[in-house]
């Protein structure tokens, strides 16, 4: 079991390189956990934070309730810079999904410092609420760095937040939005999920 795995398991918070900024992670099942890095943040307790994992597969047996016409667009856009705002009508990871429990932020990274820890994160940026995202360890503030039980070091990443995307209304009729402009433009969404639709 890799050290990332071991402290998100035993209810720490790690701060990681992520493909996009570095983040902060820790067990999407512990209130104490998720209570603690909102803390740190200082993120408003009643907003919700994406799921993230870190393989595909694991990723589609994780969640449920999603359609074969989603799942194709998921598989098209990840792993990769984006997150999914997904129906989540099993309610799950109820701790994420405060604001809105119909609804679940996805992300699927492959971040070659962590591996495929078998497992899902809750993540949010490593930065105070509606601060500047962190490229390297030394954009990351004192207080953050100094508040986790791990810090991972990958170098300096690209530093531009993922590309929001709501496929909650995918399933049916192909209808998606940008919520965030972030990594991946809009036109390369597009191009990708016109491609997922022949599924």
């Amino acid at each position: 079991m890799s050290s990332f795995e071991q402290v998100i398991r035993g209810g720490g918070i790690v701060l990681f390189p992520s493909d996009t900024v570095y983040g902060l992670a820790c067990d999407p099942e512990n209130p104490k956990a998720i209570e603690r890095l909102y803390a740190l943040k200082g993120r408003p307790p009643d907003k919700a934070a994406a799921v993230m994992f870190f393989d595909l597969d694991a990723a589609l047996e994780g969640v449920s309730g999603i359609g074969e016409r989603t799942q194709a667009a998921i598989r098209q856009l990840m792993p990769g810079p984006v997150t999914a705002l997904l129906r989540n009508p099993d309610r799950r990871f109820p701790l994420a999904c405060r604001a809105d429990p119909d609804t679940l932020g996805l992300r699927i990274v492959d971040v070659a410092a962590l591996g495929k820890p078998p497992l899902a994160v809750l993540q949010s940026s490593a930065n105070p609420a509606g601060g500047t995202d962190a490229r390297t360890i030394g954009e990351v503030a004192p207080a953050l760095r100094d508040g986790v039980d791990l810090v991972i070091d990958g170098g300096e990443l690209p530093g531009v937040a993922s590309t929001v995307v709501d496929l909650r209304d995918y399933e049916l009729g192909g209808a998606f939005r940008i919520v965030r402009q972030g990594a991946v433009d809009e036109q390369a969404v597009a191009a990708t999920l016109s491609d997922s639709g022949r599924w």
